[in-house]
C-alpha cells in the first residue's frame, strides 16, 4: 500500500507533464486553421478537449474510421503557443485533440458519445490530477451542424443523470488549431511504461475498449 501511495503521489506531481530533458525536442508548432469550410473530400474534422491530450489521443487512435488524432492547442488568445506557455494557464488555450475521420464509417454523433464517456465532463477546469483551464472539457465545433449535434448530445446526456453533477463542457467555435510539439504526438504509444501512461491513460483506454468494443480498429 505504501508503494502504491508513493506512486500515486508521483503521478499527481507529474500529471500530463514531460521530463525536462524532453521539453526541447522538436519544440515547434505548425499552425493549422481548420474551420468547417475547409473540411472536404472523404474526411471530416472534429476537435475535443478532455483533459490531458495524451489520454484523448490514445483513445481516438483506436477507433475504427479515424485516420489520425493530433494533439494540439485551441481556444486561447496567444498565437503559436508552446507547451510551456499553455501549461501555465495564461494563454487561454486548452489541450485538445483534432480527429480526422471518415464520416461514412464513424459519425460525429458517435465521436461525441465516446468523448463524453471517456472523460469526466462535470469537473470544471480539471481532469483528475490535471488542474487548470488548459484541461477544461470542451468541444470546438467546425460548423453549425457540429454545434447543433454537440448541444443536442450534451442536453440529452445531462437529462439522463448519468453523473452526479451537471455537465460543464463548453461548446465553442474553433478559431485556430495549433499542432503540439512532436514529442506529444502518439505519446502513449511511445511511452507505454511511463507512470502517467500506466496509471492514468491505460485505464481510460481499457474503459473505452470495454464500452465500445464493436467500434475498435481491427488493424
Amino acid at each position: 500500500m505504501k508503494t502504491m501511495g508513493l506512486m500515486l503521489v508521483f503521478v499527481a506531481a507529474t500529471a500530463c507533464s514531460t521530463p525536462a530533458g524532453d521539453k526541447n525536442l522538436n519544440n515547434t508548432n505548425d499552425m493549422m486553421t481548420n474551420k468547417g469550410k475547409e473540411v472536404s473530400g472523404d474526411y471530416s474534422l472534429a476537435t475535443f478537449g478532455g483533459g490531458c491530450f495524451w489520454c484523448i489521443e490514445a483513445i481516438f487512435t483506436r477507433l475504427n474510421g479515424v485516420y489520425s488524432a493530433t494533439s494540439g492547442y485551441a481556444g486561447g488568445h496567444v498565437s503559436n503557443p508552446s507547451y510551456e506557455q499553455v501549461i501555465t494557464g495564461a494563454t487561454g488555450h486548452a489541450e485538445v485533440v483534432q480527429v480526422k475521420y471518415d464520416p461514412a464509417v464513424v459519425s460525429y454523433l458517435s465521436l461525441l458519445e465516446i468523448f463524453f464517456r471517456v472523460h469526466d465532463p462535470t469537473t470544471l477546469n480539471r481532469q483528475g490530477a490535471d488542474v487548470g483551464t488548459q484541461y477544461r472539457s470542451a468541444i470546438f465545433y467546425h460548423d453549425e451542424q457540429q454545434k447543433e449535434v454537440a448541444q443536442m448530445v450534451k442536453e440529452r446526456l445531462g437529462s439522463e443523470n448519468i453523473w452526479d453533477s451537471p455537465i460543464v463542457t463548453e461548446i465553442t467555435p474553433l478559431d485556430v488549431f495549433y499542432r503540439a510539439e512532436d514529442y506529444h504526438q502518439n505519446y502513449f504509444e511511445k511511452n507505454p511504461n511511463q507512470a502517467y501512461c500506466q496509471m492514468v491513460i491505460m485505464p481510460k483506454v481499457q474503459k473505452f475498449k470495454s464500452m465500445f468494443e464493436d467500434m475498435l480498429r481491427q488493424d
